[in-house]
């Protein structure tokens, strides 16, 4: 390469270049030269070559084409030999070469494009795939075959699909496998996938270095192997690799063309080759059927059978071959309509090589072609169809429509599996039987991707992708050793045990294969770690993974991978409280005092309304004023229990007793609803309301230490940091509570739910207040793209959908001693104090009634209390009260009337017999 460089170097200068001398001019020639130069011994090379041949043949045979004019082709054999690569294309050059097909390699390519862009020659590759080929750089490049950036990012789709996320990458050293491999790096980036290990192999790689190769590739976490190499010894990778049991059950190789390319040209490989590519899948450019591939196919065969049988040699058409021909068969279209259009066959000699005249290189002889570029201009326009299908190149100068086909190597034989293409991805429809089905279906084209694949190992189930290293080491896993809450984490010498370690101990043995681990201890067990410096242990790769009351934010997500999340656990804000004792009067606070003055006050003034409306024609409302005052009364405030017994007649009268009865309803509801709530529910009173007065006191708040709490109070909340006390376990949150910010204390805590429930479980004298204020949940933490982290979500899930995981929650967080269905159940339990007041109110009444009742019939005995019972018989008078008074009042008033008659009549007998004495006197 050094020596072609330095060739390069004394041929071309960079600069603008003139014509000089014109020379060999002619209008349609009878023969037009063009060049072809590639590996005539390789796979691609001796099909090309047969395939070049017969190109030029019918074209030649085809007066329609070139109307008369015939091209002569002159191969080269480049021998895989980047210098004799440069020294052939300029042996072109010095016999007036129009265009070259070829070069087979890309690394040939970029030399030899640069004496293509002096001399204006077009050269039309038909294998070399490198995607860093660009017409920015190389204007004369045509590529007339796929790059290599589509078939990468068929890969890479290929990955994405089997949700595999790492992959190895192994190539060829040079132009052709670096730049295609870095087209994979950026593809799989894209759908958040990578190459974490690259095994580059010198392009004349032997077998111990490829032995070498993939032992070290073997000792990798990622079983997903890309491989793109030289088909001359491609197969001994996969040789090799069935030595090194790497084609057994776990791996997946995924080959580029370069296999499908073997398999086409040699169908019948040997068994022994056959077993080492079981499983394998690869890809190949793919060629819709037409009438015109079969009948070449066909043509193909019968020219190869007596050249396969006199050489035993394998002659199978492969799509290189294909893409070849139709170089040939686009150049001549090409030409045609450079000589349609006017142009002129002619040369001239290169003014930058002046100076360099006169050696023994001869580089006078050197032209420039000087309807290169119309002629480059016309081999980009045609718009043909070939053996490969339609032939047309976009902007880019790319073939439109790139597609390949997905084989899977079954037995003796492959077996095609789904088709990629850059419009529509992968499905197991031909692209253009897709594209037909989008345009009558809609975009409903069906979701099959691929068919089954049968992977190495002869198995049907999916790699996972991934396993641990064989190096012997178990992962070590960082715990947090701390002082708070061993019942999350708790240490004990070699003993591990806590919510968290059994979670993350069942998500594992819901995995479908080992993992060896050992606990690692993180902290010195007197203070809390913090958890931020364990993650970067791991970001470091000191730690595997980490397992602890390991909160999920944003920053952390930087540093590591973490798993579904397998506890909720928001801030809160734990403060003391204060019971509020439930008051006699309590019966009264449903309604404010206004409340029950304007509520007495309509009771009054819709009675009277009634009233008015009724007293005309409704004997329950008259008799005397005393009467109806009272009927007011007690038909209004009757109302409130419904039991009024005064029935309403008029239609006034009705109207407004049921728009009161509609407003009564609504204030008992709501009064009992009231009553009901003050009675059951727990009256708790703090001086912390939330975090929202937090943020505007200036109170002292305390928080874990090692939390994330400290970074979100300070960075989101704005609290000043000189606020805030670190605290190490439960026992100084209960500490720093009780004394209070006034005594050195602080006025409430701060930490994440889950700690504080367990906190609270057995201190009755705290409580949340406010509202959880973050949304957030723990998780396992493992090293960046660790495959692990993916499938302990999915183990956590499952966790959950099984109920194991709140089996665990209540085995190590459920506590009894101040639980909050035990305070609930307390608090519904009604005293004798809420309602004493009640009791009192009715007490009175009932007192009051009954001493207005006994002065009233006190009073009745005395005026209708027989004369003949003496005042000294206290006895006798008692008696006498008793039985008057369980008389009824009827027979009571009944009886005093009898006796005021009674007595009138006695008065009138004793007056008369007074006035008949009188006369008697008299007389």
């Amino acid at each position: 390469m050094n020596i072609a460089l330095l060739l390069l170097f004394l041929v071309f200068c960079k600069g603008s270049h003139t014509s000089g001398f014109i020379t060999n001019v002619t209008t349609r020639p009878d023969v037009l030269n063009i060049g072809s130069m590639f590996t005539f011994d390789s796979v691609i090379g001796k099909i090309a070559k047969l395939a070049i041949t017969l190109a030029v043949e019918d074209v030649n045979s085809n007066p329609n084409i070139l109307n008369g004019t015939k091209l002569s082709l002159k191969m080269h054999n480049t021998k895989s030999s980047d210098f004799l690569g440069i020294v052939e294309a300029l042996q072109f050059m010095e016999n007036d070469t129009v265009a070259i097909i070829g070069p087979q390699f890309s690394a040939t390519a970029h030399v030899i494009s640069h004496i293509a862009n002096e001399l204006q020659v077009p050269l039309l590759s038909f294998a070399a795939t490198d995607p860093t080929l660009s017409p920015v750089q190389f204007p004369f490049f045509v590529r007339t075959t796929r790059s290599d950036l589509f078939q990468m990012t068929a890969v890479a789709d290929l990955v994405f699909h089997y949700q595999w996320r790492d992959v190895i990458a192994i190539y060829v050293d040079d132009d052709f496998g670096r730049n295609a491999i870095a087209s994979l790096g950026d593809k799989l980036a894209e759908k958040r996938c990578k190459i974490s290990y690259k095994v580059p192999l010198t392009p004349t790689a032997t077998k111990d270095e490829i032995r070498k190769a993939l032992i070290s590739v073997s000792t990798m976490e990622s079983r997903i192997l890309i491989l793109h190499i030289y088909t001359s010894w491609g197969l001994q990778v996969l040789e090799e690799a069935q030595e090194q049991k790497m084609m057994d059950s776990g791996y997946v190789w995924i080959a580029t063309d370069w296999f499908s390319t073997i398999l086409d040209t040699d169908p019948s490989l040997p068994l022994v080759q056959t077993n080492n590519i079981q499983g394998v899948l690869t890809l190949r450019m793919y060629t819709p059927d037409s009438q015109l591939k079969t009948e070449f196919k066909s043509r193909w065969s019968n020219l190869t059978r007596a050249r396969r049988l006199l050489n035993n040699t394998s002659f199978g058409l492969n799509t290189y071959g294909l893409y070849a021909y139709d170089s040939v068969l686009l150049l001549a279209q090409a030409i045609e309509s450079f000589f349609a259009i006017g142009w002129n066959i002619s040369f001239s000699n290169d003014t930058n090589l002046r100076e360099l005249s006169g050696g023994k290189l001869n580089l006078d002889a050197l032209n420039i072609f000087n309807g290169g570029r119309q002629l480059l201009k016309s081999i980009l326009e045609v718009n043909t169809t070939g053996l490969t299908g339609p032939i047309k190149f976009d902007a880019d100068g790319n073939l439109l429509n790139p597609a390949f086909e997905v084989i899977n190597v079954i037995g003796t034989g492959t077996r095609t599996i789904g088709y990629w293409s850059n419009s529509s991805g992968l499905n197991v429809l031909p692209p253009e039987k897709l594209q037909m089905k989008m345009q009558t279906n809609g975009s409903n084209a069906g979701t099959q991707k691929l068919y089954s694949v049968i992977w190495p190992g002869q198995t049907t189930e999916k790699p996972r992708g991934w396993v641990f290293p064989y190096n012997g080491r178990k992962l070590r896993i960082g715990v947090p050793h701390g002082v708070s809450y061993p019942e999350f984490v708790g240490i004990k010498g070699t003993d591990f045990s806590g919510y968290c370690i059994e979670v993350f101990q069942a998500a594992l043995n819901e995995l479908p294969y080992g993992v060896p681990y050992k606990y690692v201890p993180f902290g010195d067990g007197i203070k809390n770690p913090e958890n931020n410096d364990l993650l970067h242990r791991v970001q470091i790769g000191e730690f595997d993974g980490v397992v602890g009351a390991i909160t999920i934010t944003t920053n952390r997500t930087k540093m590591v991978d973490f798993t579904q999340p397998y506890i909720e656990s928001g801030l809160v804000v734990v403060a003391p409280i204060r019971k509020m004792d439930s008051s006699a009067w309590a019966f009264l606070r449903p309604f404010t005092p206004m409340m029950w003055g304007v509520t007495g006050v309509f009771f009054l003034v819709v009675g009277t309304v009634v009233w008015i409306l009724e007293r005309r024609t409704n004997e329950d409302f008259r008799g005397p004023p005393k009467r109806q005052f009272v009927t007011i009364v007690w038909f209004s405030f009757s109302t409130l229990f419904f039991s009024q017994k005064e029935k309403t007649g008029s239609t006034l009268g009705r109207f407004v007793v049921i728009i009161w009865l509609f407003v009564v309803l609504i204030l008992n509801s709501s009064y009992t609803a009231s009553l009901t709530s003050i009675l059951t529910v727990e009256q708790l009173s703090s001086p912390v309301k939330g975090i929202e007065s937090l943020v505007t006191g200036t109170e002292p708040i305390g928080y874990q230490r090692g939390s994330f709490a400290e970074a979100y109070l300070t960075d989101e909340l704005n609290i000043h940091h000189s606020r805030l006390v670190a605290l190490n376990s439960p026992e100084d949150y209960e500490k720093a509570l009780k004394k209070g910010p006034s005594a050195g204390g602080v006025a409430a805590v701060i930490d994440e739910r889950a700690y504080m429930e367990l906190f609270l479980s057995s201190r009755c004298g705290y409580s949340i207040v406010g509202q959880e204020f973050t949304k957030m949940g723990w998780g396992f933490a493992f090293s960046r793209d660790s495959p692990l982290a993916i499938d302990m979500s999915t183990a956590i899930l499952k966790l959950s959908e099984n109920g194991n995981l709140q089996k665990i929650h209540d085995k190590w967080l459920m506590k009894s001693a101040c639980s909050v269905e035990g305070a609930k159940q307390a608090v519904d339990r009604l005293q004798l104090k809420s309602f004493w007041g009640l009791f009192l109110l009715s007490g009175i009444a009932c007192f009051l009634a009954l001493l207005l009742y006994v002065l009233r019939m006190v009073r009745q005995y005395y005026r209708h209390a027989d004369s003949d019972i003496e005042c000294s018989q206290s006895i006798g008078r008692l008696k006498s009260f008793v039985s008057f008074v369980n008389k009824r009042e009827q027979e009571v008033k009944s009886s005093s009337k009898r006796r005021r008659t009674d007595n009138k009549s006695s008065n009138k007998i004793v007056h008369r017999q007074e006035c008949s004495s009188d006369g008697l006197d008299e007389s």
